[in-house]
């Protein structure tokens, strides 16, 4: 049996749609044992965007997920993260879990196990690669093994039209005002990668 994790943080649903993907993709190999999990939103995130009709029916449909707590990641072989850009990079909300998981990497607790990340950005060019390359930092310092998305197991990179996905791993685009919703394509992608991450993170377990 290999175990596998999702820790993901979504505002508006767009992040929680690849999740469930990322989740489907990941159910589809033999012996998977799969968490969906939700990194808790801040306080003061939750009250400014209370006056948000999308923002707070997006949070309704995910309210009966658990929240990701730490034990999550040292129970799991593969770890597959979610969020959305923020300027590039990862949302506070997933750096403030991370960095509070200081404990783990002083004690190597994730070393050797597979990750992978998935994102959504408002367009094209608002951060579909650099966020998971900024973010890719903080998983190689706790030791964890990078799952990209590859060309030769995902043609739908290979197109001029405006959807997520890279060689990085999966996304979406929201849009500006947040109404496009994941491309089919993208979810195919995004389940891709929780299968491809599943089956690397099976064969690390069985050899360490």
């Amino acid at each position: 049996m290999v175990k596998i994790v999702i820790p993901y943080y979504s505002s508006y649903g767009h992040v929680y749609s690849l999740a469930k993907a990322v989740e489907e993709g990941a159910n589809k190999v033999d012996g998977a044992e799969v968490k969906l999990v939700k990194i808790p939103e801040t306080k003061e995130v939750r009250e400014a965007m209370s006056s948000q009709d999308a923002y707070v029916d997006a949070q309704k449909q995910q309210e009966d997920l658990p929240d990701a707590v730490h034990e999550d990641l040292i129970w799991a072989d593969g770890i597959i993260w979610g969020f959305p850009t923020r300027y590039g990079n990862m949302p506070a909300q997933v750096k403030q879990f991370l960095d509070a998981a200081g404990g783990l990497w002083a004690n190597g607790s994730l070393e050797g196990r597979a990750t992978s990340i998935f994102t959504s950005t408002a367009s094209v060019h608002g951060g579909q690669e650099s966020t998971i390359l900024t973010s890719l930092v903080p998983l190689l310092h706790f030791g964890l093994i990078y799952v990209g998305l590859p060309y030769g197991e995902n043609p739908e990179q290979l197109t001029t039209e405006g959807i997520g996905g890279s060689p990085y791993g999966a996304s979406t685009i929201a849009g500006s005002d947040g109404s496009r919703q994941p491309d089919e394509r993208e979810l195919v992608m995004a389940s891709r990668l929780g299968e491809r991450v599943t089956k690397v993170a099976a064969k690390l377990a069985a050899e360490s």
